[in-house]
């Protein structure tokens, strides 16, 4: 452990690899951007002609999710924390049948670009903006997140500058999302998810033949509790239990799978919903897959430095750099293994930033300049797309500023989901499952899920959870040579001390209300949101309401459309379906009827009146 600080400078192999990477990504954004004659207007921009097909789309998925925290972070949560984090396998099932069956559907039927265009058709136009604006402010701020990441590994890695590493992603990123809009993301994305794929097994294949097996891995993470899978304390205060991944866990992903635009907007530009389903059950075995990779680069860590931990013999100074530091650490003596796992970690911080600058740009668009600005032809509206990417590009670049001064990354990315996804997607809930549910009680449940959420989740920032609430696991220095005292010790029995210092000193309220596990802000806010919202609406006259049919979720639309033989038959006799729910209730409750009318009597400009 002690000679590991002189190691750190890539070797220009290195660089050729990780420049490549960057390069073929910026060429398939050139690519796009003219093949088909280009992006002629903002639909081909924003949604790649809604002709996707299902294996690039899961890809693309996939690498999404396979960020920079997560090739970074999750190694490091399982190094310290142990892997019951692999107990999200299940959570991810729960997620991706909940969203393929029971959101997707309408989002695919109504035929959005943006997905708060469906608040507006079941509420009304504020909680549609309402919807909007906190997408933006959420996706920013998680942005922010996933471009420092990487910066920081490299910045471990070689020394180069950490700021201008933020840069350069935030340019690379803008650069092939303004041009080749979502096409160009989607396939960057299944190149970049072979990337990080092959980062990620280089350091499995070499820390297996450093510690000369699997099994001395597995032996050595056992006899360290890290094999710690099952813990059923159902304490809501508790970091991380079965109950608080499953539940709070599911609330949190479903919130980013079945209702967040940067992956709504891939899926259901898929040229069939069959495709849109199947791709995100294909996606599945991509999270499966990635997870168990993580699962174990955290293991091997631990096997390797079981007896010198890295981070309290101060060799790094952050857990985040901790992955870094042992692909230096056993890679060093193989030219351009480094830059590719630089390369990986590089490229999920692609493939997030450009989904979510896409994503920003189509509710950009859709939501706060078509409405408004109903004159704008088609190829103003595509150059205003191309503007609107170039200019969330460069807000996602200074946001990055504020991940800098945030804690433990994989941690402050849930968490941002859980305090506004959560409150988001029980608005989304209330609507498709909801008949009764009205705009008055919708609003005040928004309004409740969201206070009740950020209260909790900006405590949690204030006063972090006590390490007795978070449950570290033993760090050993006992084999580090630095010649100290204080290294010849377990970290345990220091945290002890600090606990009983500091609890003294914090109020009641803080340690049972500020310490709920983080994964339960976004089931705090969903089910504030539902509840607050069925009341109010209820007391509001909702039950008196008429709503068209296609709004809600059907008994046809679950598990539907999973035939290879009809897809395209099931899709007209849906569309066909539409008109009869129509008559009795346009113009009743929704403005907005004009853009639903517009896909079936293809006559816009007839429909559009309001009340």
């Amino acid at each position: 452990c002690g000679w590991a600080m002189a190691i750190g400078h890539f070797s220009v192999w290195d660089y050729v690899v990780f420049g490549a990477m960057l390069l073929i990504s910026a060429v398939i954004g050139v690519y796009y951007a003219f093949a088909g004659g280009g992006q002629q207007t903002s639909k081909d921009f924003l949604m790649g002609g809604r002709s996707m097909s299902a294996l690039p789309v899961a890809l693309s998925l996939t690498a999404s999710f396979m960020s920079a925290v997560t090739v970074l972070g999750t190694p490091a949560e399982i190094y310290r924390f142990g892997a019951i984090f692999c107990i999200f396998a299940i959570t991810y099932l729960l997620v991706v049948v909940i969203s393929a069956e029971v959101f997707l559907p309408v989002f695919y039927r109504l035929g959005i670009t943006s997905t708060y265009e469906y608040l507006e058709l079941r509420f009304n136009k504020y909680l549609r903006l309402c919807g909007t604006i906190l997408f933006i402010i959420q996706t920013i701020l998680y942005t922010g997140i996933v471009i420092y990441a990487p910066a920081l590994a490299l910045n471990q890695v070689t020394g180069f500058d950490l700021w201008g590493a933020v840069v350069a992603t935030g340019v690379v990123c803008t650069f092939y999302c303004t041009l080749g809009g979502l096409k160009a993301v989607v396939w960057t994305d299944v190149f970049q998810v072979g990337i990080m794929v092959a980062g990620f097994s280089s350091v499995i294949i070499r820390a297996v033949v450093v510690q000369g097996g699997i099994g001395r891995i597995l032996n050595d993470s056992y006899h360290g509790g890290r094999l710690n899978f099952w813990d059923f304390n159902p304490n809501p205060l508790q970091r991380h239990t079965f109950w608080t991944i499953v539940i709070g866990g599911t609330f949190t992903w479903t919130g980013i799978y079945g209702v967040n635009q940067s992956q709504v907007q891939r899926y259901i530009a898929c040229k069939t919903r069959f495709q849109a389903k199947l791709s995100l059950y294909i996606n599945l075995v991509g999270l499966w897959a990635i997870l168990v990779c993580a699962m174990f680069c955290g293991l091997a860590m631990y096997s390797i430095y079981r007896d010198c931990d890295p981070w309290t013999a101060k060799h790094v100074s952050a857990p985040d750099q901790l992955m870094p530091y042992l692909v230096l650490d056993i890679l060093r003596d193989f030219p351009g293994v480094p830059g590719l796992f630089v390369a990986s970690a590089y490229s999920g911080t692609l493939s997030t930033v450009s989904s979510s600058i896409n994503a920003l740009a189509a509710v950009t668009v859709e939501d706060l300049i078509k409405p408004y600005f109903s004159s704008l032809s088609e190829k103003k509206l595509s150059w205003i797309s191309k503007g609107t990417s170039l200019f969330y590009g460069g807000i996602c670049i200074a946001m990055a500023a504020l991940a800098s001064l945030m804690g433990g990354l994989l941690q402050a990315a849930l968490s941002i989901f859980g305090m506004v996804g959560g409150p988001l997607l029980g608005l989304f809930t209330l609507g498709i499952l909801s008949p009764f549910a009205n705009p008055i009680g919708a609003f005040v449940g928004l309004i409740g899920g969201f206070t009740v959420s950020l209260w909790v989740g900006i405590g949690a920032q204030i006063y972090p959870p006590l390490p007795e609430r978070t449950m570290p696991l033993n760090l050993s220095t006992m084999g580090c040579n630095t010649g100290s005292n204080w290294t010849a010790t377990t970290v345990m029995p220091t945290l002890t001390t600090v606990i009983h210092l500091q609890a003294a000193e914090r109020p009641v309220l803080v340690d049972y209300w500020y310490s709920l596990s983080y994964l339960y802000f976004s089931t705090l806010g969903t089910l504030v949101t539902i509840v607050l919202g069925m009341i109010v609406s209820l007391l509001t006259g909702g039950m008196k309401q008429n709503i068209s049919r296609r709004f809600l979720l059907t008994k046809e639309d679950f598990m539907s459309n999973f035939s290879f033989s009809k897809p395209q038959t099931n899709k007209k006799v849906e569309v066909l379906n539409w008109k009869p729910f129509t008559m009795a209730d346009e113009g009743t409750d929704n403005p907005v009827f004009n853009h639903m009318e517009m896909n079936i009597t293809e006559n816009k400009k007839d429909s559009g009146a309001h009340i």
